[in-house]
């Protein structure tokens, strides 16, 4: 459906840190990177998620997030523990939202220059 997203950074070094370490756990990596920006995607595919250098980015407002799936509930649980190991900021740990679903299990995260994050399982049943 989407074909990628792209986020303005402020310190794209910064942010290719945060997102290396965070994203890894989901299985996602560095597919492609220059002197102003780096793309996220599955190793050898294209990118899903672009960050470009610009110094007068802002995260988008109340009720915007990125939601990326994971594998499993334990890749939900090391995207938090990483995210937060490299400067995110935590908003809602991990476990189960029932108000979402029976087996919709996730983790909010705030990355460091303020864009919202989620790593989300959802158990087929």
């Amino acid at each position: 459906m989407l074909g990628h997203l792209s986020f303005g950074v402020r310190d794209l070094a910064a942010a290719i840190a945060f997102y290396d370490a965070a994203l890894a756990p989901l299985g996602l990596v560095r597919v492609w990177s220059d002197a102003d920006a780096a793309g996220y995607g599955k190793p050898g595919g294209g990118d899903v998620l672009a960050l470009k250098r610009r110094p007068d980015a802002a995260p988008a407002g109340p009720g915007f997030h990125l939601a990326f799936d994971a594998p499993s509930r334990e890749a939900v649980d090391a995207f938090h523990a990483a995210a937060l190991n490299v400067g995110g900021s935590d908003n809602g740990a991990p476990g189960l939202r029932l108000h979402y679903g029976s087996n919709y299990y996730a983790a909010f995260i705030v990355d460091p220059e303020g864009w919202r994050l989620e790593a989300v399982h959802q158990a087929r049943v």
